[in-house]
């Protein structure tokens, strides 16, 4: 019996399988893996983007307005409003005793110990400069205190040396009696600040009105 043409021998069979199985593990593979990696796209230019979104903007015309320049506010001097608001909390306090209050016939005059007497003297003869000047005419008990006490403060900030505060001789209150004049008395001799007062001179005053020496802010 004569063998059939067709027939392959059994090489031919395992030849035609492995390639079988080549063919099919190249059909699972991705096509992705065959590809040239991919680079990454360089960031855009944002001028060049900005330049491109306007390029067709046109620019507004020219108003007919003034370009008028805004006062700038004045600044507020926070301490010197403080320093203010505290007169009501330094307000003096009024004598005690009444009968010393209303007492006449007594010259103004008080030192601080450790004042020289040669400052002293020069007080009395009105030898320091003037200033500043407080004139308490017209004012009741009350707002003479606080105006005072507001005066001395100010005294004190802007570093002045001697001023002189003008009482009145109480011919214009009630009974005829100097009662604002000696409270300033007691007054001064509680601020610390007042190293010493005296009554002015004649022509200064005389006894409506007191000299005041007052410390050194800047010591």
């Amino acid at each position: 019996m004569k063998r059939s043409r067709s027939a392959l021998a059994p090489a031919s069979f395992e030849a035609l399988a492995r390639m079988r199985r080549v063919l099919r593990e190249q059909t699972a593979t991705p096509a992705s893996l065959h590809q040239a990696p991919h680079k990454p796209k360089a960031p855009a230019d944002g001028a060049m983007l900005f330049r491109r979104a306007v390029a067709d903007v046109v620019p507004l015309p020219p108003s007919n307005r003034a370009d008028l320049a805004r006062p700038r506010p004045k600044p507020i001097a926070h301490q010197r409003r403080a320093d203010e608001q505290q007169v009501l909390v330094d307000a003096l306090s009024d004598p005690w005793d009444w009968e010393a209050a209303v007492s006449t016939g007594e010259e103004l005059f008080f030192s601080r110990p450790g004042v020289p007497t040669a400052a002293i003297r020069k007080l009395r003869r009105g030898g320091w400069v003037l200033q500043g000047e407080l004139d308490l005419h017209g004012h009741t008990g009350d707002e003479a205190r606080v105006a005072l006490a507001a005066f001395l403060n100010r005294c004190m900030i802007e570093d002045r040396r001697c001023v002189r505060i003008i009482h009145g001789k109480g011919h214009g209150s009630k009974n005829r009696l100097p009662v604002l004049k000696n409270k300033v008395r007691h007054w001064l001799m509680q601020r610390e600040d007042v190293l010493a007062f005296c009554q002015a001179r004649t022509v200064d005053g005389g006894a409506g009105a007191v000299l005041v020496l007052l410390k050194s802010s800047t010591r």
